[in-house]
This record gives C-alpha cells, structure tokens and sequence, in this order.
C-alpha cells in the first residue's frame, strides 16, 4: 500500500518482509505526517535518526514506524 503525501509517495513498511529499512531511507510514524527522519545508521532493532524539520539527532527502536519514503523517480 502507498499513500502519497506532499511531495514523497509513502509505503507501509513491514519490517519482517522485503522492505526492511536502509540506511538514507526517510521513514516516518505516519505517511506524510511529521517528523520526518532521515536514517543515519541503524543496529539491534533500533535507528539513528536526524530529524529534518530541526536537525536534531535522536534513537528510536524501528518498531516505532511504520513508514518509508519511496525512491525518487528520474532523480
């Protein structure tokens, strides 16, 4: 399922299937809702995260979000 919000086109993010969450993925608790976290690194079920509203950095278990951007198209 993708929903489309803004500019990003969201998918839901089963992290137990084929789209696990990669390191520069941004990944949200709502699809388009904010924040909005870029992945910086990720280990033992949690992210680091960079929050790009703010800038700030923080790490959340991924169990959290339930959202990820898709690529962009023609980048």
């Amino acid at each position: 399922m993708a929903v489309t919000a803004g500019d990003i086109d969201w998918i839901y993010l089963n992290l137990a299937g084929p789209d696990e969450v990669h390191v520069g993925e941004l990944i949200s608790a709502d699809a388009g809702g904010l924040p909005i976290y870029r992945v910086v690194a990720l280990r033992d079920g949690r992210a680091w995260l960079k929050d790009l509203d703010d800038g700030s950095d923080r790490v959340t278990p991924l169990s959290a979000f339930h959202w990820k951007a898709l690529p962009a198209v023609g980048i």
